[in-house]
């Protein structure tokens, strides 16, 4: 074997590690804390069972199994497969079928809002993933000092609005230490669940599914409604395929399978052990398993844990909403990149407050992780099944597998979706209707706003000239020219902008250098610097210049402008004015492919959206905005 083979070396395994406890921090936090909570949801939550044996060795059968089936196959080996160059969730999943010619026009009608309803939902377990997270960790202090209960509530909250005040200053500050931590949780919870194994080994026989189907059969429809409780173990699913980008499939592969799934296996047959030798330990099986001198410790470790967790869906909050800028189907935000290396880790201060009031809220208003449980788990639950049906369309369209083939694989997931989906929606009366009313509303404002663009788009490209007329007209009638560059952005990458028009008309005159920028967004996570800018020279000194990035970045408009150098086309930015046009949207009552309501929400959502100079990151001393009303 030659030297080359050898030279694997120690570096490639140290940097493995480290990307191995990154992972541990930002992939499994919210799957990481289900222990907290889902073993006692079962036997002491709304539709408790009772922990018989049989029941105990049954709830734990359909633990393994919904790990097993849900978790280790239809995530990590088949869904990290659909990446859209290298990033994961819904929106990238949406996008991968999106541009897919073989879709009909019912099924792109179908399938569109579909994906943005599921990406909708997931807004509601930004809320309750915090919530539900950190109350449960914080009532452990019942058990150590009972005094404590009426505490429980403040700290929480207390820690909630410290959570969320640290967003502004970005992840990256303590990342370095989000691994290490979610590393001594998972030892910590492997540890007490083996100390709960060596109290009653036998409960190892739950890994057998009979024991799962005699648990149905035994408890009829009381055994389905539990099923709501035990999907708990799994609502981490959609945030780990969200957050696949961040570390690469393999990555987020070992590390569930060496330290994630061993550990939280581990415990939950330890809170099970722990039952069946003492079933009047239902109200808190996981903090049971710990010595009494171990309870303040463990609250502690089990916070930051939870912290954590709630840090991971927060920041997919934002960079879903980014998505949702980028592909149009939110106005836009302010957006602060809070790291210099990492594209993932932004902060939108909108979202943030929004979520941080929402959260306390729902704390105050369910007043216990018990209470909120009820509300958890359909949001999640409703992502995976559109999830499953998305898949399958994207294995007929777009990897052309045979309709039975991918038929069988998506119907072998619904057939433990569907039901999970079903017992989630018997939650609705006791709190599960509220992220589905939050997904509705985020639903309503994305086709609001989608619909609203759109129908503007078409209103003013249909006034259009093309840009050729518009020069030639030039020609025949020449304007005054003055030095430098003007720069007028347009939506549309064809025609002229309007705002070119009404600024020769106002103004009668024209820099020497005229650059019609159109900034797109692709429908790919990133497009190379090397792809991003597009020219086409025209007569008279003008350019039409189109830049394109992709849905996981933010655009910059001056640093684009300087890239177009080398392309022959050098313009001097400390001499360059941009013109944009603001548009004022007006209600009226002709037809325009919207309801009223949906005009009015429109018009109020461009009126405090963020402006385009923010937004694509353009000096405001350099900007002219020419104000237009348009009627819809």
């Amino acid at each position: 074997m030659s030297n080359l083979d050898q030279q694997p070396t120690d570096q490639p395994d140290k940097k493995l590690l480290l990307f191995n406890l990154g992972a541990l921090g930002v992939v499994y936090g919210d799957i990481g804390t289900s222990p907290l909570y889902a073993v006692r949801e079962c036997f002491h939550g709304k539709n408790p069972v009772n922990p018989t044996p049989e029941n105990v060795l049954g709830i734990l059968s359909l633990v393994f199994w919904a790990l097993t089936l849900v978790i280790s196959i239809k995530y990590l080996l088949f869904l990290m497969r659909a990446d859209n160059r290298g990033e994961g969730g819904i929106l990238a999943l949406l996008a991968l079928l999106t541009p897919t010619r073989h879709l009909s026009p019912t099924q792109r009608r179908f399938l569109i809002p579909l994906g943005l309803f599921g990406a909708a939902l997931l807004y509601g377990d930004g809320v309750i993933t915090p919530a539900i997270s950190v109350l449960s960790a914080v009532e452990g202090l019942k058990l150590a000092t009972p005094a404590l209960q009426g505490y429980v509530l403040p700290i929480t909250v207390l820690i909630l609005v410290s959570l969320f005040l640290f967003q502004s200053r970005g992840t990256a500050r303590v990342g370095a230490v989000f691994g290490p931590v979610m590393a001594v949780w998972f030892a910590t919870i492997a540890l007490l669940g083996i100390s709960g194994i060596l109290r009653a080994p036998e409960v190892f026989a739950a890994v057998n599914p009979l024991h799962g189907a005699r648990f149905f059969m035994e408890n009829g429809q009381g055994a389905f409604r539990v099923l709501g409780s035990v999907f708990l173990v799994v609502t981490g699913g959609e945030a780990l395929y969200a957050d696949m980008g961040h570390f690469g499939p393999r990555k987020i592969r070992l590390t569930w399978f060496t330290i994630v799934l061993p550990s939280l296996l581990l415990n939950y047959f330890g809170q099970g052990a722990l039952l069946l030798v003492r079933p009047g330990e239902v109200i808190e099986p996981f903090f049971n398993l710990a010595p009494r001198w171990a309870l303040y410790p463990l609250v502690a470790l089990a916070t930051l844990a939870t912290v954590i967790a709630s840090q991971a869906v927060i920041s997919g909050a934002f960079s879903l909403t980014r998505q949702a800028m980028q592909l149009g189907y939110s106005p836009r935000f302010r957006l602060i990149q809070t790291s210099s290396e990492e594209i993932g880790q932004v902060y939108i201060p909108t979202v943030n407050w929004v979520l941080m009031l929402t959260t306390i809220t729902l704390v105050l208003s369910f007043g216990s992780s018990a209470n909120l449980a009820g509300a958890y788990g359909v949001a999640v639950t409703t992502t995976m099944v559109i999830t499953t049906l998305l898949a399958f369309f994207l294995m007929v369209k777009r990897w052309h597998w045979r309709v039975a083939a991918a038929g069988s694989l998506a119907g072998l997931f619904l057939t433990f979706d569907i039901p999970f989906f079903v017992a989630n929606l018997l939650k609705v009366t006791h709190g599960g209707w509220f992220p589905l009313a939050a997904g509705m509303v985020v639903f309503s404002l994305m086709i609001t706003w989608r619909r609203g663009r759109e129908l503007l788009g078409q209103k003013l490209q249909g006034e259009e000239e093309t840009l050729q007329a518009f020069i030639d007209k030039l020609v025949s009638n020449p304007p005054q020219r003055v030095k430098g560059t003007a720069v007028f952005m347009t939506e549309h990458p064809t025609g002229t902008p309007r705002v070119l028009h009404r600024h020769l008309e106002h103004n009668q005159v024209l820099h020497e250098q005229v650059i019609i920028l159109s900034v797109l967004t692709e429908e790919v996570p990133r497009v190379p610097a090397a792809e991003r800018v597009s020219i086409a020279e025209m007569p008279l000194g003008f350019a039409r210049v189109i830049v394109r990035y992709g849905f996981m970045q933010s655009p910059n408009v001056p640093v684009a402008l300087r890239q177009c150098a080398p392309f022959g086309l050098p313009i001097e930015l400390d001499l360059t004015t941009y013109y944009l046009a603001r548009e004022t949207i007006i209600s009226t009552s002709r037809k325009s492919g919207m309801m009223r309501w949906q005009e009015k929400l429109f018009a109020y959502m461009t009126r405090n959206s963020l402006r385009a100079t923010a937004f694509f990151n353009i000096p405001a001393e350099q900007v002219v905005e020419l104000g237009q009303q348009v009627e819809i």
